[in-house]
């Protein structure tokens, strides 16, 4: 005990100076950006990214990596953060990083750049799935949506009921291009039936010991959040009862507690649509990893859309990561024979506080000479 005592007191100034080192690391991203491109190459770059970082994922696991190489940005997926067991075939992974390259490319054009997209350069090797090039002198576009990714958010509360103005819905459903089909459903009794079937595939997805334990992998507290830069809030759940009071222990699926979560999971979820407003459901004619990631682009914009609107949404996936609601979803929306891509609620509510990114600097590398 002595002798700890005494190398404490001998290392407590290094120990001080480490601890202010590691306060000091770029773990958080902000969820700003700037109205001026920065002059300098590499700041440009990193506020390129800036922007493509604050795309959504699915729990939030920000599967991305950037390569700056001169005036390009290489994407490049990273496996690290796949979820293998939510998102077996990677659908959910590259539709993140389609919202990210759309995030990139809107930034450029509002900057006054000329940008130019390569889908799955070098055939994908490398988990390169986009390039990004670019060149000055172009006339500034989209300022107003750039101004929008910073102002998004995934709204998980219930919404409020009130319906969608005619003329909102059109521009939303004007966000679909390429292959992509925005189908969409209003009617009550539709709506409670897409609620029900969003129920019992959420409730067979946390009765799933993998699927449940991965769910968990990146649920945070507080102080997690703000370490690890990544992951969803236990309250931003917005589960109730027991459930809520004893999340940490009750989304634990190695937990006595967890026989109470998938009832409790996948309540919340089916008040959450019974409440929206109106339901949207993107389709594309046929699944690949290149039209998931276009179609990710696709999902930005309707979602970009949806905040300079002011309309809460909130994406859903498990019933289409769940093969037994996957063919009747498609079905209630006339969307038979078609490839689900990702089902989103929209309504009203109040806007929740944005959720942890991680920084530039943990996610880029420069390669420049």
């Amino acid at each position: 005990m002595v002798g700890g005592a005494a190398a404490y007191v001998a290392l407590r100034p290094a120990l001080a100076v480490a601890g202010k080192a590691a306060e000091g690391t770029p773990t958080l991203q902000p969820w700003t950006l700037p109205g001026e491109p920065p002059a300098n190459p590499n700041d440009l770059a990193r506020a390129l990214i800036g922007a493509a970082v604050l795309a959504p994922s699915h729990w939030n696991a920000q599967p991305w990596r950037f390569e700056v190489e001169g005036a390009s940005i290489r994407l490049v997926a990273d496996a690290q953060r796949a979820l293998p067991f939510t998102d077996p075939d990677r659908r959910s992974m590259m539709i993140g990083l389609g919202a990210a390259l759309e995030n990139l490319t809107i930034a450029a054009r509002a900057w006054g750049l000329r940008p130019q997209v390569e889908y799955l350069p070098f055939e994908g090797a490398g988990g390169v799935v986009a390039r990004v090039s670019w060149e000055a002198g172009e006339r500034r576009r989209d300022r107003g949506v750039l101004a929008a990714i910073p102002e998004r958010r995934t709204n998980r509360r219930e919404y409020d009921g009130r319906a969608i103005y005619s003329q909102n819905r059109a521009q939303l459903l004007a966000q679909a291009s390429g292959d992509v089909v925005v189908h969409w459903l209003d009617d009550r009794d539709a709506i409670g039936a897409v609620s029900d079937m969003t129920y019992e595939a959420t409730r067979s997805q946390e009765r799933n010991s993998r699927i449940a334990a991965e769910h968990y992998a990146w649920t945070r507290s507080d102080d997690e959040a703000r370490h690890r830069g990544d992951g969803v809030l236990v309250d931003r759940l917005e589960l109730g009862g027991l459930t809520q009071f004893i999340a940490g222990r009750s989304l634990n699926p190695n937990s006595w507690f967890h026989r109470f979560a998938p009832e409790s999971v996948a309540k919340t979820i089916r008040g959450g649509i019974r409440s929206s407003a109106a339901l949207a459901l993107l389709t594309t004619p046929r699944g690949s990893e290149s039209i998931w990631l276009m179609g990710g682009q696709t999902v930005q914009r309707f979602a970009l859309k949806a905040t300079e609107l002011g309309i809460a949404h909130q994406p859903i996936s498990a019933p289409i990561e769940t093969e037994a609601t996957r063919g009747a979803l498609l079905t209630r929306f006339g969307a038979g024979g078609e490839s689900p891509l990702l089902l989103v609620r929209l309504g009203h509510a109040g806007r929740p506080d944005p959720s942890v990114r991680r920084a530039v600097a943990l996610v880029a590398s420069f390669r420049n000479t």
